[in-house]
Protein backbone atom coordinates (compact mmCIF):
# COMPACT_ATOMS: atom_id res chain seq x y z
CA UNK A 1 0.00 0.00 0.00
CA UNK A 2 1.29 3.47 -0.88
CA UNK A 3 2.28 5.57 2.12
CA UNK A 4 1.46 9.29 2.32
CA UNK A 5 3.43 12.14 3.89
CA UNK A 6 1.85 15.58 4.29
CA UNK A 7 4.06 18.65 4.75
CA UNK A 8 2.47 21.73 6.30
CA UNK A 9 3.95 25.08 7.30
CA UNK A 10 3.39 27.45 10.20
CA UNK A 11 4.38 30.86 11.61
CA UNK A 12 5.46 32.35 8.27
CA UNK A 13 5.69 31.56 4.59
CA UNK A 14 8.95 30.98 2.67
CA UNK A 15 10.38 28.62 5.29
CA UNK A 16 11.26 26.11 2.59
CA UNK A 17 8.56 23.42 2.57
CA UNK A 18 9.43 22.61 -1.02
CA UNK A 19 13.14 22.11 -0.27
CA UNK A 20 12.40 20.00 2.83
CA UNK A 21 9.95 17.88 0.80
CA UNK A 22 12.46 17.46 -2.04
CA UNK A 23 15.29 16.67 0.40
CA UNK A 24 13.26 14.03 2.24
CA UNK A 25 12.20 12.54 -1.10
CA UNK A 26 15.84 12.41 -2.19
CA UNK A 27 16.84 10.54 0.98
CA UNK A 28 13.99 8.04 0.62
CA UNK A 29 14.82 7.59 -3.07
CA UNK A 30 18.48 6.99 -2.20
CA UNK A 31 17.36 4.13 0.05
CA UNK A 32 15.59 2.45 -2.87
CA UNK A 33 12.01 3.74 -2.51
CA UNK A 34 9.93 5.05 -5.43
CA UNK A 35 8.94 8.55 -4.36
CA UNK A 36 7.08 11.48 -5.87
CA UNK A 37 6.02 14.88 -4.54
CA UNK A 38 2.90 16.91 -5.24
CA UNK A 39 2.05 20.53 -4.42
CA UNK A 40 -1.40 21.78 -3.42
CA UNK A 41 -1.70 25.55 -3.79
CA UNK A 42 -4.52 27.45 -2.05
CA UNK A 43 -5.00 30.21 -4.63
CA UNK A 44 -8.09 30.26 -6.85
CA UNK A 45 -6.26 30.50 -10.18
CA UNK A 46 -6.69 27.26 -12.14
CA UNK A 47 -2.90 27.12 -12.57
CA UNK A 48 0.05 29.58 -12.39
CA UNK A 49 0.08 29.98 -16.19
CA UNK A 50 -1.71 33.33 -16.17
CA UNK A 51 0.05 34.72 -13.09
CA UNK A 52 2.49 37.60 -13.43
CA UNK A 53 6.07 36.43 -12.67
CA UNK A 54 6.29 39.26 -10.13
CA UNK A 55 3.35 37.64 -8.32
CA UNK A 56 4.46 34.04 -8.22
CA UNK A 57 7.90 33.63 -9.75
CA UNK A 58 8.41 31.43 -12.80
CA UNK A 59 5.78 29.11 -14.22
CA UNK A 60 7.26 25.61 -14.41
CA UNK A 61 6.14 23.42 -17.32
CA UNK A 62 6.05 19.61 -17.13
CA UNK A 63 6.57 17.01 -19.85
CA UNK A 64 2.80 16.60 -20.32
CA UNK A 65 2.27 20.34 -20.75
CA UNK A 66 1.03 21.35 -17.30
CA UNK A 67 1.76 24.91 -16.18
CA UNK A 68 2.70 24.45 -12.54
CA UNK A 69 4.23 25.93 -9.41
CA UNK A 70 7.99 26.56 -9.40
CA UNK A 71 8.41 24.09 -6.51
CA UNK A 72 7.93 21.28 -9.03
CA UNK A 73 11.22 22.41 -10.49
CA UNK A 74 12.90 21.67 -7.17
CA UNK A 75 11.24 18.26 -7.07
CA UNK A 76 12.59 17.35 -10.51
CA UNK A 77 16.05 18.81 -9.92
CA UNK A 78 16.44 16.78 -6.71
CA UNK A 79 14.83 13.51 -7.80
CA UNK A 80 15.69 13.51 -11.51
CA UNK A 81 12.16 12.15 -12.11
CA UNK A 82 9.59 14.01 -14.30
CA UNK A 83 6.44 15.42 -12.71
CA UNK A 84 3.04 15.79 -14.37
CA UNK A 85 -0.35 17.50 -14.27
CA UNK A 86 -1.23 15.43 -11.19
CA UNK A 87 1.69 16.86 -9.19
CA UNK A 88 0.23 20.36 -8.85
CA UNK A 89 -3.35 21.13 -7.86
CA UNK A 90 -4.86 24.51 -6.97
CA UNK A 91 -8.02 25.51 -5.14
CA UNK A 92 -9.27 26.83 -8.48
CA UNK A 93 -8.89 23.43 -10.13
CA UNK A 94 -10.62 21.68 -7.21
CA UNK A 95 -13.61 24.02 -7.37
CA UNK A 96 -13.70 23.83 -11.17
CA UNK A 97 -13.88 20.03 -11.01
CA UNK A 98 -16.64 20.10 -8.39
CA UNK A 99 -18.69 22.69 -10.28
CA UNK A 100 -18.34 20.71 -13.52
CA UNK A 101 -19.61 17.58 -11.73
CA UNK A 102 -22.52 19.54 -10.28
CA UNK A 103 -23.44 20.81 -13.75
CA UNK A 104 -23.32 17.23 -15.05
CA UNK A 105 -25.71 16.10 -12.30
CA UNK A 106 -23.12 13.88 -10.61
CA UNK A 107 -24.33 14.89 -7.13
CA UNK A 108 -27.95 13.93 -7.88
CA UNK A 109 -29.36 17.28 -6.86
CA UNK A 110 -27.70 17.42 -3.43
CA UNK A 111 -26.55 20.71 -1.93
CA UNK A 112 -22.86 21.04 -2.86
CA UNK A 113 -20.75 22.01 0.15
CA UNK A 114 -17.12 22.41 1.19
CA UNK A 115 -17.57 19.29 3.35
CA UNK A 116 -17.91 16.70 1.94
CA UNK A 117 -17.73 17.65 -1.76
CA UNK A 118 -14.69 19.95 -1.86
CA UNK A 119 -12.75 17.87 0.68
CA UNK A 120 -13.62 14.66 -1.18
CA UNK A 121 -12.27 16.15 -4.40
CA UNK A 122 -9.08 17.20 -2.61
CA UNK A 123 -8.66 13.69 -1.18
CA UNK A 124 -9.25 12.15 -4.60
CA UNK A 125 -6.47 14.28 -6.09
CA UNK A 126 -4.15 13.53 -3.18
CA UNK A 127 -4.41 9.81 -3.95
CA UNK A 128 -4.22 9.82 -7.77
CA UNK A 129 -0.45 9.35 -7.84
CA UNK A 130 -0.53 6.73 -5.09
CA UNK A 131 -3.24 4.71 -6.84
CA UNK A 132 -1.19 4.61 -10.06
CA UNK A 133 0.97 1.88 -8.51
CA UNK A 134 4.14 3.69 -9.59
CA UNK A 135 5.16 4.96 -6.15
CA UNK A 136 5.83 3.58 -2.68
CA UNK A 137 5.59 6.99 -1.02
CA UNK A 138 3.76 10.16 -2.03
CA UNK A 139 4.78 13.43 -0.36
CA UNK A 140 2.15 16.17 -0.46
CA UNK A 141 3.21 19.74 0.22
CA UNK A 142 0.41 22.11 1.26
CA UNK A 143 1.00 25.70 0.18
CA UNK A 144 0.55 28.63 2.54
CA UNK A 145 0.61 28.44 6.33
CA UNK A 146 -1.68 26.88 8.91
CA UNK A 147 -4.32 29.45 9.85
CA UNK A 148 -4.76 30.87 6.35
CA UNK A 149 -8.47 30.95 5.47
CA UNK A 150 -7.87 29.55 1.98
CA UNK A 151 -5.89 26.57 3.36
CA UNK A 152 -8.65 25.27 5.64
CA UNK A 153 -10.27 22.81 3.16
CA UNK A 154 -6.87 21.23 2.50
CA UNK A 155 -6.12 20.84 6.20
CA UNK A 156 -9.55 19.27 6.76
CA UNK A 157 -8.98 16.91 3.81
CA UNK A 158 -5.68 15.80 5.36
CA UNK A 159 -7.43 15.18 8.70
CA UNK A 160 -10.05 13.01 7.02
CA UNK A 161 -7.57 11.16 4.84
CA UNK A 162 -5.31 10.33 7.77
CA UNK A 163 -8.28 8.79 9.57
CA UNK A 164 -9.15 6.75 6.47
CA UNK A 165 -5.59 5.59 5.79
CA UNK A 166 -4.62 4.68 9.33
CA UNK A 167 -1.76 5.93 11.49
CA UNK A 168 0.95 3.70 9.98
CA UNK A 169 0.12 4.63 6.38
CA UNK A 170 0.44 8.39 6.69
CA UNK A 171 2.17 11.08 8.72
CA UNK A 172 2.32 14.86 8.98
CA UNK A 173 5.52 16.88 8.98
CA UNK A 174 5.03 20.43 10.23
CA UNK A 175 7.66 22.99 9.22
CA UNK A 176 7.91 25.86 11.64
CA UNK A 177 10.19 28.68 12.77
CA UNK A 178 12.39 28.90 15.85
CA UNK A 179 13.53 32.54 15.70
CA UNK A 180 16.65 33.96 17.37
CA UNK A 181 16.09 37.20 19.29
CA UNK A 182 19.38 39.09 19.17
CA UNK A 183 18.45 41.41 22.07
CA UNK A 184 17.74 38.44 24.33
CA UNK A 185 20.51 36.34 22.81
CA UNK A 186 18.35 33.21 22.65
CA UNK A 187 16.13 31.04 20.46
CA UNK A 188 12.38 31.21 21.10
CA UNK A 189 10.04 28.21 20.84
CA UNK A 190 6.73 29.99 21.46
CA UNK A 191 5.95 30.59 17.73
CA UNK A 192 6.35 26.85 17.14
CA UNK A 193 4.12 26.00 20.10
CA UNK A 194 1.40 28.34 18.84
CA UNK A 195 1.62 26.98 15.32
CA UNK A 196 1.23 23.38 16.52
CA UNK A 197 -1.64 24.46 18.80
CA UNK A 198 -3.43 25.92 15.78
CA UNK A 199 -2.89 22.70 13.83
CA UNK A 200 -4.31 20.74 16.78
CA UNK A 201 -7.40 22.96 16.74
CA UNK A 202 -8.01 21.68 13.20
CA UNK A 203 -7.76 18.09 14.39
CA UNK A 204 -4.21 17.26 13.27
CA UNK A 205 -1.39 16.18 15.55
CA UNK A 206 1.92 16.52 13.67
CA UNK A 207 4.22 13.51 13.84
CA UNK A 208 7.44 15.34 13.06
CA UNK A 209 8.47 18.98 13.54
CA UNK A 210 11.10 20.47 11.26
CA UNK A 211 12.38 23.67 12.86
CA UNK A 212 13.91 26.36 10.66
CA UNK A 213 16.57 28.23 12.56
CA UNK A 214 19.63 30.45 12.17
CA UNK A 215 21.40 28.81 15.12
CA UNK A 216 21.77 25.23 16.33
CA UNK A 217 18.94 24.12 18.63
CA UNK A 218 20.37 22.72 21.89
CA UNK A 219 19.06 19.44 23.33
CA UNK A 220 17.21 21.18 26.19
CA UNK A 221 15.26 23.28 23.71
CA UNK A 222 14.42 20.20 21.64
CA UNK A 223 13.06 18.55 24.77
CA UNK A 224 10.93 21.61 25.47
CA UNK A 225 9.52 21.64 21.93
CA UNK A 226 8.82 17.89 22.09
CA UNK A 227 7.10 18.19 25.49
CA UNK A 228 4.81 21.09 24.60
CA UNK A 229 4.03 19.93 21.08
CA UNK A 230 3.32 16.28 21.92
CA UNK A 231 6.00 14.69 19.72
CA UNK A 232 8.93 12.37 20.40
CA UNK A 233 12.24 14.15 20.92
CA UNK A 234 13.76 12.35 17.92
CA UNK A 235 10.92 13.86 15.86
CA UNK A 236 12.18 17.41 16.51
CA UNK A 237 14.37 18.04 13.46
CA UNK A 238 16.71 21.01 13.15
CA UNK A 239 16.78 22.73 9.75
CA UNK A 240 19.54 25.28 10.01
CA UNK A 241 20.22 27.88 7.32
CA UNK A 242 22.51 26.44 4.63
CA UNK A 243 24.82 28.04 2.08
CA UNK A 244 22.99 26.24 -0.75
CA UNK A 245 19.71 24.35 -1.02
CA UNK A 246 21.70 21.33 -2.18
CA UNK A 247 23.17 20.99 1.32
CA UNK A 248 19.74 20.31 2.81
CA UNK A 249 19.47 16.56 1.96
CA UNK A 250 22.77 15.91 3.77
CA UNK A 251 21.68 18.06 6.72
CA UNK A 252 18.42 16.11 6.94
CA UNK A 253 20.39 12.85 6.71
CA UNK A 254 22.48 13.98 9.66
CA UNK A 255 19.26 14.74 11.56
CA UNK A 256 18.01 11.22 10.62
CA UNK A 257 14.77 12.58 9.16
CA UNK A 258 14.52 9.65 6.73
CA UNK A 259 15.00 7.09 9.52
CA UNK A 260 12.33 8.77 11.65
CA UNK A 261 9.88 8.87 8.74
CA UNK A 262 10.42 5.22 7.78
CA UNK A 263 10.06 4.17 11.42
CA UNK A 264 6.71 5.92 11.77
CA UNK A 265 5.47 4.48 8.47
CA UNK A 266 6.66 1.02 9.54
CA UNK A 267 8.84 0.66 6.45
CA UNK A 268 12.25 -1.09 6.40
CA UNK A 269 15.44 0.96 6.05
CA UNK A 270 16.31 -1.24 3.03
CA UNK A 271 19.87 0.01 2.51
CA UNK A 272 22.21 2.87 3.36
CA UNK A 273 21.51 6.05 1.38
CA UNK A 274 23.44 6.15 -1.91
CA UNK A 275 24.38 9.82 -2.17
CA UNK A 276 27.86 9.58 -3.69
CA UNK A 277 26.96 11.41 -6.90
CA UNK A 278 25.22 14.10 -4.83
CA UNK A 279 28.33 14.55 -2.68
CA UNK A 280 30.50 14.71 -5.81
CA UNK A 281 28.25 17.46 -7.17
CA UNK A 282 28.55 19.42 -3.91
CA UNK A 283 32.32 18.96 -3.95
CA UNK A 284 32.57 20.50 -7.43
CA UNK A 285 30.06 23.21 -6.51
CA UNK A 286 31.95 24.33 -3.41
CA UNK A 287 35.48 23.95 -4.77
CA UNK A 288 35.53 25.63 -8.17
CA UNK A 289 38.83 26.02 -10.00
CA UNK A 290 37.70 29.03 -12.04
CA UNK A 291 34.98 31.67 -12.30
CA UNK A 292 32.87 33.25 -15.03
CA UNK A 293 30.46 36.16 -15.00
CA UNK A 294 27.35 35.67 -17.13
CA UNK A 295 24.80 38.38 -17.76
CA UNK A 296 21.14 37.37 -17.49
CA UNK A 297 19.17 39.93 -19.47
CA UNK A 298 15.46 39.94 -18.69
CA UNK A 299 12.62 42.14 -17.60
CA UNK A 300 11.63 40.48 -14.33
CA UNK A 301 15.10 40.62 -12.74
CA UNK A 302 13.82 42.36 -9.58
CA UNK A 303 12.39 39.00 -8.48
CA UNK A 304 15.03 36.22 -8.57
CA UNK A 305 12.36 33.49 -8.56
CA UNK A 306 11.16 34.69 -11.97
CA UNK A 307 14.21 32.94 -13.48
CA UNK A 308 14.65 30.23 -10.85
CA UNK A 309 15.20 27.30 -13.22
CA UNK A 310 17.75 29.28 -15.23
CA UNK A 311 19.84 30.23 -12.19
CA UNK A 312 19.69 26.64 -10.88
CA UNK A 313 20.76 25.35 -14.30
CA UNK A 314 23.82 27.60 -14.08
CA UNK A 315 24.64 26.01 -10.72
CA UNK A 316 24.45 22.52 -12.26
CA UNK A 317 26.48 23.54 -15.32
CA UNK A 318 29.03 25.39 -13.19
CA UNK A 319 29.63 22.33 -11.02
CA UNK A 320 30.03 20.20 -14.15
CA UNK A 321 32.71 22.61 -15.41
CA UNK A 322 34.25 22.93 -11.91
CA UNK A 323 33.57 26.62 -12.32
CA UNK A 324 31.70 29.19 -10.23
CA UNK A 325 29.08 30.97 -12.32
CA UNK A 326 28.32 34.46 -11.09
CA UNK A 327 25.04 35.56 -12.64
CA UNK A 328 24.69 39.29 -13.13
CA UNK A 329 21.06 40.28 -13.68
CA UNK A 330 20.56 43.19 -16.07
CA UNK A 331 17.15 44.76 -16.70
CA UNK A 332 16.54 44.86 -20.45
CA UNK A 333 14.75 48.22 -20.15
CA UNK A 334 18.01 49.77 -18.92
CA UNK A 335 19.97 48.87 -22.09
CA UNK A 336 20.29 51.16 -25.11
CA UNK A 337 22.75 51.83 -27.93
CA UNK A 338 24.60 54.44 -25.89
CA UNK A 339 25.27 52.31 -22.80
CA UNK A 340 25.28 48.71 -24.04
CA UNK A 341 29.09 48.39 -24.00
CA UNK A 342 29.20 49.67 -20.42
CA UNK A 343 26.29 47.49 -19.30
CA UNK A 344 27.91 44.32 -20.67
CA UNK A 345 31.45 45.20 -19.59
CA UNK A 346 33.20 42.41 -17.71
CA UNK A 347 30.80 39.69 -18.83
CA UNK A 348 32.09 36.41 -20.24
CA UNK A 349 28.72 35.34 -21.67
CA UNK A 350 25.16 36.64 -22.09
CA UNK A 351 21.85 34.79 -21.71
CA UNK A 352 18.74 36.57 -22.95
CA UNK A 353 15.82 35.28 -20.94
CA UNK A 354 12.27 34.29 -21.93
CA UNK A 355 9.25 36.52 -21.37
CA UNK A 356 6.12 37.98 -22.92
CA UNK A 357 5.11 41.37 -24.28
CA UNK A 358 6.93 44.32 -25.80
CA UNK A 359 8.38 45.88 -22.65
CA UNK A 360 12.18 45.75 -22.68
CA UNK A 361 12.39 44.09 -26.11
CA UNK A 362 14.57 46.75 -27.74
CA UNK A 363 17.09 46.46 -24.91
CA UNK A 364 17.35 42.71 -25.52
CA UNK A 365 17.83 43.24 -29.26
CA UNK A 366 20.51 45.89 -28.65
CA UNK A 367 22.39 43.54 -26.29
CA UNK A 368 22.25 40.69 -28.85
CA UNK A 369 23.67 42.95 -31.57
CA UNK A 370 26.59 43.79 -29.29
CA UNK A 371 27.40 40.17 -28.35
CA UNK A 372 27.09 39.04 -31.98
CA UNK A 373 29.47 41.70 -33.24
CA UNK A 374 31.93 41.29 -30.36
CA UNK A 375 31.93 37.46 -30.38
CA UNK A 376 30.71 37.20 -26.79
CA UNK A 377 29.10 33.78 -26.07
CA UNK A 378 25.32 34.08 -26.40
CA UNK A 379 22.45 31.84 -25.36
CA UNK A 380 18.83 32.80 -26.11
CA UNK A 381 15.83 31.03 -24.61
CA UNK A 382 12.33 31.28 -26.16
CA UNK A 383 11.81 35.07 -26.51
CA UNK A 384 15.61 35.36 -26.30
CA UNK A 385 15.93 33.28 -29.47
CA UNK A 386 13.17 35.28 -31.16
CA UNK A 387 14.98 38.54 -30.35
CA UNK A 388 18.15 37.09 -31.90
CA UNK A 389 16.18 36.41 -35.10
CA UNK A 390 14.78 39.95 -35.14
CA UNK A 391 18.23 41.45 -34.56
CA UNK A 392 19.80 39.38 -37.33
CA UNK A 393 16.99 40.32 -39.70
CA UNK A 394 17.45 44.02 -39.02
CA UNK A 395 21.23 44.32 -38.91
CA UNK A 396 22.49 41.52 -41.17
CA UNK A 397 19.71 41.01 -43.72
CA UNK A 398 18.93 44.73 -43.82
CA UNK A 399 15.24 44.29 -42.96
CA UNK A 400 15.15 47.44 -40.83
CA UNK A 401 11.50 46.91 -39.89
CA UNK A 402 11.96 43.22 -38.94
CA UNK A 403 9.84 42.48 -35.88
CA UNK A 404 7.82 39.86 -34.06
CA UNK A 405 4.08 40.04 -34.69
CA UNK A 406 3.68 39.72 -30.90
CA UNK A 407 5.09 43.25 -30.65
CA UNK A 408 3.53 44.64 -33.84
CA UNK A 409 0.58 42.85 -35.45
CA UNK A 410 1.07 44.89 -38.62
CA UNK A 411 4.83 44.45 -38.95
CA UNK A 412 6.06 44.72 -42.55
CA UNK A 413 8.60 41.94 -41.96
CA UNK A 414 7.25 39.62 -39.24
CA UNK A 415 10.29 37.33 -39.01
CA UNK A 416 8.62 35.93 -35.87
CA UNK A 417 4.89 35.25 -36.25
CA UNK A 418 2.05 33.63 -34.37
CA UNK A 419 1.72 29.87 -34.86
CA UNK A 420 -1.15 29.05 -37.21
CA UNK A 421 -2.99 26.88 -34.65
CA UNK A 422 -2.81 29.73 -32.09
CA UNK A 423 -4.61 32.33 -34.19
CA UNK A 424 -8.14 31.21 -33.30
CA UNK A 425 -7.48 30.79 -29.59
CA UNK A 426 -9.01 33.45 -27.31
CA UNK A 427 -8.52 32.07 -23.78
CA UNK A 428 -5.11 32.68 -22.19
CA UNK A 429 -4.83 29.89 -19.61
CA UNK A 430 -3.25 26.61 -20.69
CA UNK A 431 -3.62 27.31 -24.42
CA UNK A 432 -0.01 27.87 -25.51
CA UNK A 433 2.17 25.25 -27.18
CA UNK A 434 3.04 23.44 -23.96
CA UNK A 435 5.07 20.42 -22.93
CA UNK A 436 7.59 18.12 -24.62
CA UNK A 437 8.07 18.05 -28.40
CA UNK A 438 10.72 16.30 -30.50
CA UNK A 439 13.38 18.10 -32.50
CA UNK A 440 15.72 16.78 -35.21
CA UNK A 441 19.26 18.19 -35.15
CA UNK A 442 21.21 19.01 -38.30
CA UNK A 443 24.22 16.80 -38.84
CA UNK A 444 27.48 18.67 -38.27
CA UNK A 445 25.83 21.53 -36.38
CA UNK A 446 26.94 22.88 -33.02
CA UNK A 447 23.61 21.71 -31.56
CA UNK A 448 24.21 18.13 -32.70
CA UNK A 449 27.72 18.19 -31.23
CA UNK A 450 26.40 19.56 -27.92
CA UNK A 451 23.65 16.94 -27.54
CA UNK A 452 25.63 14.09 -29.08
CA UNK A 453 22.50 12.76 -30.80
CA UNK A 454 20.31 13.49 -33.81
CA UNK A 455 16.88 13.69 -32.12
CA UNK A 456 16.00 15.37 -28.82
CA UNK A 457 12.90 16.24 -26.80
CA UNK A 458 12.47 19.58 -25.03
CA UNK A 459 9.69 21.44 -23.22
CA UNK A 460 7.91 24.43 -24.72
CA UNK A 461 5.76 27.37 -23.68
CA UNK A 462 5.05 29.81 -26.49
CA UNK A 463 2.60 31.07 -29.12
CA UNK A 464 5.02 32.60 -31.65
CA UNK A 465 7.57 30.96 -33.94
CA UNK A 466 10.23 31.60 -36.56
CA UNK A 467 8.49 32.64 -39.78
CA UNK A 468 9.64 30.04 -42.33
CA UNK A 469 8.97 32.46 -45.19
CA UNK A 470 12.30 34.06 -44.28
CA UNK A 471 14.17 30.81 -43.64
CA UNK A 472 16.15 30.74 -46.90
CA UNK A 473 17.29 34.36 -46.47
CA UNK A 474 18.51 33.75 -42.93
CA UNK A 475 20.35 30.56 -43.83
CA UNK A 476 22.15 32.16 -46.76
CA UNK A 477 23.34 34.96 -44.47
CA UNK A 478 24.75 32.53 -41.90
CA UNK A 479 21.99 31.88 -39.34
CA UNK A 480 21.56 28.11 -39.34
CA UNK A 481 18.25 26.41 -38.38
CA UNK A 482 20.03 23.52 -36.66
CA UNK A 483 16.98 22.10 -34.88
CA UNK A 484 13.66 21.42 -36.64
CA UNK A 485 10.43 19.88 -35.35
CA UNK A 486 9.79 16.87 -37.64
CA UNK A 487 5.99 17.26 -37.59
CA UNK A 488 5.49 20.92 -38.52
CA UNK A 489 8.97 22.14 -39.57
CA UNK A 490 9.06 24.63 -36.70
CA UNK A 491 12.56 26.04 -36.22
CA UNK A 492 13.52 25.00 -32.68
CA UNK A 493 17.21 25.97 -32.63
CA UNK A 494 19.20 28.65 -34.42
CA UNK A 495 22.97 29.15 -34.39
CA UNK A 496 25.54 31.29 -36.18
CA UNK A 497 28.27 29.80 -38.34
CA UNK A 498 31.19 32.09 -37.57
CA UNK A 499 30.78 32.74 -33.85
CA UNK A 500 32.37 31.05 -30.80
CA UNK A 501 28.94 30.29 -29.27
CA UNK A 502 25.71 31.82 -30.54
CA UNK A 503 22.76 29.50 -29.92
CA UNK A 504 19.05 30.16 -29.43
CA UNK A 505 16.33 27.67 -28.52
CA UNK A 506 12.58 28.12 -28.92
CA UNK A 507 12.15 25.69 -26.02
CA UNK A 508 13.06 25.93 -22.32
CA UNK A 509 16.14 23.77 -21.62
CA UNK A 510 16.30 25.06 -18.03
CA UNK A 511 13.23 22.95 -17.23
CA UNK A 512 15.15 19.71 -17.78
CA UNK A 513 18.42 20.45 -15.99
CA UNK A 514 18.94 18.41 -12.79
CA UNK A 515 21.76 17.73 -10.34
CA UNK A 516 22.34 14.28 -11.88
CA UNK A 517 21.89 15.47 -15.49
CA UNK A 518 22.95 19.10 -16.07
CA UNK A 519 21.52 20.30 -19.36
CA UNK A 520 24.11 20.05 -22.17
CA UNK A 521 23.24 23.48 -23.60
CA UNK A 522 23.97 25.15 -20.25
CA UNK A 523 27.10 23.02 -19.72
CA UNK A 524 28.49 24.00 -23.14
CA UNK A 525 27.47 27.65 -22.80
CA UNK A 526 29.32 27.89 -19.48
CA UNK A 527 32.32 26.12 -21.06
CA UNK A 528 32.31 28.63 -23.94
CA UNK A 529 32.06 31.53 -21.47
CA UNK A 530 34.97 30.07 -19.52
CA UNK A 531 37.03 29.82 -22.73
CA UNK A 532 36.18 33.45 -23.50
CA UNK A 533 37.25 34.49 -19.99
CA UNK A 534 40.59 32.71 -20.36
CA UNK A 535 41.10 34.23 -23.81
CA UNK A 536 40.55 37.71 -22.42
Amino acid sequence: MTKYIFVTGGVTSSLGKGIISASLAKLLQSRGYRVTIQKFDPYINIDPGTLNPYEHGECYVTEDGAETDLDLGHYERFLNVPTSQANNITTGRIYQNVINKEREGAYLGKTVQVVPHITDEIKRNMQILGESGNFDIVITELGGTVGDIESLPFIEAVRQLRWELGSSNSLVIHLTLVPFLAAAGELKTKPTQHSVKMLLEYGIQPDILVCRTEHHIPQELRKKIALFCNVNINAVIESIDASTIYDVPLLMLKEQLDRTVLGKLKLPLKNDPDLESWKDFLGHLKNPTSEVVIGLIGKYVELPDAYKSITESFIHAGAKNECKVRVKCIHSESINEANVAEKLRGLHGVLVAPGFGSRGIEGKITAIKYVRENELPFFGICLGMQCAVVEFGRNVLGLKDAQSSEMDENAANPVISMMEEQKKIKNKGGTMRLGAYTCDLRKGSKAAAIYGKSRISERHRHRYEFNNKYLEQFEKAGMIPSGINPENNLVEIIELKNHPFFVGGQFHPELKSTVDNPHPLFVNFVAASLAHAKKK
